[in-house]
């Protein structure tokens, strides 16, 4: 269930995989690991909840989940489902600690954008955690609008949400 990237940036290429592949195991490892220790929640209980969120909403046609990939190293990768009929929601947006600050997680960005759009959603919507400030600064500076709170939702929602409208 791979595909090619449309340009790979610094070499990254993007490959779409399911929530059980292989591919997203250090994705879902290291946000354990990072959320756990953000907001003192015990490890376990972080890998249950995200292990947990039911793989079928990360799936085609509704959802996506693409993994960055340097060489044959995941470094970045992220999530997408259905909000409503017109809305995507990211979801598990990640970048390898060891590879930050290189631009991975903007080209993870348009690359689950373009995706979005091709599935015919005309926006986009996410929300974060308060101690999560590199993720602030990154959904502003690729073009998010920040919302003065979270818009109604079932299931997990987060103090810092953004929206992002598309072409």
């Amino acid at each position: 269930m791979t595909r090619a990237s449309r340009a790979a940036v610094n070499e990254l290429r993007f490959v779409a995989v399911g929530q059980d592949d292989p591919l997203a195991e250090p994705l879902l490892a290291e946000l354990t690991v990072e959320y756990a220790s953000r907001y003192g929640v015990a490890q376990g209980d972080v890998s249950k909840w995200l292990r947990g969120y039911p793989a079928a909403e990360f799936e085609a046609p509704g959802g996506g989940l693409l993994i960055g990939l340097l060489g044959e190293e995941p470094v970045t990768g992220g999530a997408f489902c259905r909000f409503d009929a017109d809305t995507a929601e990211l979801k598990r947006i990640w970048t390898n600690s060891r590879q930050r600050r290189q631009g991975h997680a903007k080209a993870l960005l348009i690359e689950l954008e373009t995706e979005i759009a091709e599935r015919g959603y005309r926006r986009i919507y996410l929300t974060t955690g308060d101690r999560q400030p590199e993720a602030e600064a990154l959904y502003l500076s690729a073009g998010y609008t920040r919302l003065t709170e979270p818009l109604p939702a079932e299931g997990d929602v987060f103090p810092i949400a953004f929206v992002k409208a598309l072409p």
